[in-house]
């Protein structure tokens, strides 16, 4: 016993939760989705802090080689 009080504030939060629609800020999304013009690149900010992929995968297959 003591469930229901317990499941009745569940349902409301989720019920809130579902029915809540926040003010959205439609210009936001527009330039979030849109795409990006010819003079626009993407640029990765977090590029330079990681290497690149690819290198990692050619060093380990020419050290695989290597010692055969």
């Amino acid at each position: 016993m003591g469930r229901g009080r317990q499941k009745a504030k569940h349902t409301k939060v989720a019920r809130e939760l579902k029915y809540f629609s926040p003010d959205t800020d439609l210009s936001a999304l527009e330039k979030e989705l849109a795409v990006p013009e010819e003079g626009d690149e993407l640029v990765d900010k977090w590029a330079d802090l990681y290497p690149e992929e690819d290198e990692d995968a050619e060093d380990e297959s020419a050290e695989a080689t290597e010692d055969k």
